[in-house]
């Protein structure tokens, strides 16, 4: 079978759905393909305010309300006996103040059926065999569960295919990540008796030393997402099994010590190694990398699905001109656009992991207006220039540093 579309999708995980909607809008024709069948299990639960821009673009705000899901005001760390809490009603700058908190197989899917019921078609199932662009067209090969081919011929391919990496691999596009060496493993559990009030609704992050932490993220229906990101030796040095490593593992945290010891794990922990990718250039000839099928940071601030919107959206506008006829430099509209955003939070995750940043978290004497900066930064308002702590984020977050410290308490 052959099929011919103007733009094929790679991936329907909310970087391919925003894309998606925004294209769905203007009377061009799309193609998705998806190696999975939904719903499926991912992980990037905890979303953040910049997010909810890119969904209500693409149309696709009131499907998600509708879900009633966790609602997310902020983020909470813990460090011993300190304590640090940003609340995103109290960020610089406009922009949302609330977000989700998702279980990702609802909340994907719910995108995917919203994306369907426009008459967008998604072939599940479907993973892609291998690309070939001659003419100024893409001839792709597919392969469903059954073991059937098909090829679509297309004008443009945007990939969002997340950890699946599809171009990445294709192409031969991978490079060593910004952030590296760290491994993450998680699991679910459902809370019977969970506390109320912000004690069980606050996303939080342990901090168990300044390079390995602990996350605790609730969700509306009662299940919680409990994980730990930490250097690979330490990860590696529990147990093999992850379902006894994860229990030696929550030993080790300090708030949370014991509350989960009764509750069954709803699934095996499952162990993920380099967390990080990178990719060498994240656009070329009639395609774009998109999320995380380009680049993934790390899950200290919850930046990875705010980065796959983001993109998901900018790739939808800028093929959609380009296949209009209009000029589109890739190079200054996409690729440095959505550079100087990971730059961002780059610069701050790797502060976090140096500990400098987290000495200003837990520093007691906070000035209110650097606190909102900062905040703004985590909700992911990383192109607003007017923010100092954007503008200038690497030399303010030093000399911040380089003021405290003679004063921060360990």
């Amino acid at each position: 079978m052959k099929k011919t579309t103007d733009i094929l999708i790679i991936g329907a995980g909310p970087s391919g759905m925003v894309a998606a909607g925004y294209l769905n809008q203007h009377n061009i024709s799309i193609q998705v393909v998806e190696k999975q069948k939904f719903p499926r299990f991912t992980i990037g639960e905890s979303l953040i305010p910049r997010c909810m821009d890119n969904f209500e673009e693409a149309g696709l705000l009131d499907i998600l309300k509708s879900r009633k899901y966790q609602k997310k005001y902020g983020a909470r760390f813990i460090k011993k006996d300190k304590v640090a809490e940003f609340d995103f009603s109290k960020k610089f700058g406009i922009g949302w103040d609330w977000t989700w908190q998702v279980p990702r197989a609802d909340f994907d899917y719910s995108l995917a059926r919203e994306i369907e019921s426009r008459g967008v078609d998604i072939s599940y199932n479907t993973k892609v065999i291998s690309v070939n662009r001659s003419n100024e067209l893409w001839t792709v090969d597919l392969v469903n569960q059954a073991g059937n081919t098909s090829t679509i011929q297309c004008k443009f391919i945007i990939d969002a295919s997340g950890n699946g990496r599809v171009l990445a691999k294709q192409l031969d596009l991978e490079a060593p990540p910004k952030v590296d060496g760290h491994s993450s493993i998680f699991t679910h559990i459902k809370e019977e008796s969970r506390p109320q009030g912000k004690e069980g609704e606050l996303i939080t992050f342990e901090i168990i030393d300044h390079e390995t932490w602990f996350w605790y993220i609730p969700f509306s229906d009662g299940t919680t997402s409990l994980g730990f990101v930490g250097p690979d030796f330490w990860i590696d040095q529990f147990s093999e099994s992850t379902e006894v490593s994860f229990g030696e593992m929550l030993k080790e945290t300090s708030y949370y010590q014991e509350r989960f010891d009764h509750y069954d794990f709803l699934f095996t922990p499952v162990k993920l190694r380099n967390i990080a990718k990178n990719v060498t250039t994240t656009h070329g000839e009639g395609f774009v990398l998109t999320g995380n099928s380009a680049e993934f940071l790390d899950p200290v601030f919850s930046s990875g699905v705010a980065f796959a919107t983001e993109s998901g959206l900018l790739a939808a506008k800028l093929s959609l001109r380009q296949l209009r006829g209009v000029k589109v430099n890739w190079d200054l509209e996409y690729a440095e656009y959505i550079n100087r955003g990971v730059e961002v939070f780059s610069t701050y995750v790797k502060e976090w992991y140096s500990g400098k940043l987290q000495d200003i978290f837990f520093f007691p004497e906070q000035d209110p207006a650097i606190k909102e900066q900062i905040c703004s930064v985590l909700a992911g308002y990383v192109w607003d220039k007017s923010n100092p702590f954007v503008r200038n984020h690497a030399r303010r977050l030093k000399n911040l540093h380089q003021l405290i410290k003679p004063k921060k308490i360990l």
